[in-house]
């Protein structure tokens, strides 16, 4: 048996009302004609999946800088994470998990290399010429930077795909009031899933990762109660032979699951007292539909407080952070002085887009490996003599 696209579109008639159908869509800027096998959300996905700027990601910091060590997640495993737990959250809350992924998955296109101080040097770097927000640089990818279409620029994604990525909102996101995409009206379902989703992620695997590298030691757990509770709880029952690893895992186990189903709980709460039975009603709403109740909130800000002052502001997290920001700045101002430092494409562009925004394009595409070898090329170019 084949199972194509329009077995599949009949599939998501079992979605919950509020759910985002494919069939539904408020389609592309470019009509294409159907796909055989997949709905407009999964030919996203996939389309996104085989960008250029998604392969950069593996070489991108998420927290830690990308050369530490084989071991902790970059921007790529910390995205394929958010999609992960995205599409769990949205298959259980009855809304598209197709279009969750496919937003999850470009949700961080746009992020410079070195992480969110490249993205705080990168601001200021534009804070007279048009500003900068990866959200925003991400949707720009997508919709202008990457070339795979003669007919059109970028990726000729989904209006829900698109909309998704500009209102990605968390602690770190903020979405932008872009005019094309309904602002002053909450995200689809499928969007704040993937905003939970990624809120989850980070929390787990940065934790997960700072152990691991001794940035922290379990015993420091003790500063957030309840956290240290999981790791007792875990070591209660892998046993007392059980190596540290096993006990590590499964404690983290415990953590993902524990925001998971604060999730699914309240937002199930919260869908069932708002009476939404359609897309334009959850974009409606005065708020947030998905995320976790009060009391598990107060519980992931001690988590927070806790990485922020133990693992962020750790001096190494800190001289890998001012250390990229310095190539940044350097950088920029190197490219922004002489366009001519830069590839041909992108002196083409400099007469049309201004200089700034076109250094901006070039640098925050770069991967954090590239980056240092332009920086030591410029002002250290003893090394490669």
């Amino acid at each position: 048996m084949i199972i194509r696209r329009q077995e599949l579109e009949q599939d998501e008639k079992r979605m919950a009302p509020y759910a985002c159908r494919a069939v539904e869509s408020r389609g592309r800027d470019n009509p294409i004609a159907p796909d055989l096998l997949r709905t407009d959300f999964q030919r996203d996905r996939d389309r996104v999946i085989h960008t250029q700027a998604f392969r950069k990601l593996e070489f991108k910091t998420q927290v830690f800088v990308v050369t530490a060590s084989d071991y902790h997640r970059t921007r790529l495993t910390h995205t394929m994470e958010v999609a992960q737990i995205a599409r769990t959250l949205a298959r259980s809350l009855g809304v598209n998990p197709d279009l969750s992924e496919a937003i999850a998955l470009a949700h961080d296109l746009g992020h410079t290399p070195f992480g969110h101080a490249g993205e705080d040097a990168m601001r200021e770097c534009m804070k007279d010429h048009g500003g900068f927000e990866h959200n925003s640089q991400s949707l720009r990818i997508i919709e202008f930077l990457e070339e795979r279409y003669p007919d059109y620029p970028g990726l000729n994604l989904t209006f829900e795909v698109r909309e998704g990525i500009i209102k990605h909102d968390t602690q770190y996101d903020k979405p932008s009031a872009n005019p094309r995409f309904l602002p002053g009206k909450m995200a689809t379902l499928e969007a704040q899933v993937v905003d939970l989703a990624d809120e989850i992620a980070y929390n787990c695997a940065d934790l997960d990762d700072a152990l691991k590298m001794g940035y922290i030691e379990e015993e420091d757990l003790r500063e957030v109660e309840w956290l240290h509770d999981l790791f007792d709880k875990a070591r209660s029952e892998a046993g007392v032979t059980a190596r540290q690893k096993y006990v590590r895992f499964r404690a983290l186990g415990y953590l993902y699951d524990a925001h998971v189903n604060s999730a699914i709980d309240h937002t199930g709460l919260m869908l069932e007292k708002s009476g939404v039975a359609s897309t334009e009603e959850v974009r409606e709403y005065p708020g947030r539909l998905v995320d976790f109740d009060a009391e598990f909130k107060e519980r992931i800000q001690l988590l927070k407080d806790f990485l922020l002052q133990r693992v962020y502001f750790h001096p190494k997290t800190l001289v890998n952070s001012e250390r990229g920001k310095r190539f940044i700045v350097e950088l920029f101002n190197s490219y922004l002085k002489n366009p001519r430092l830069m590839p041909f494409k992108f002196q083409k562009k400099v007469e049309t887009e201004g200089a700034h925004r076109v250094v901006c394009d070039y640098i925050s595409g770069m991967t954090d490996r590239y980056l240092h070898e332009q920086y030591r090329a410029l002002f250290h170019p003893e090394v490669f003599m």
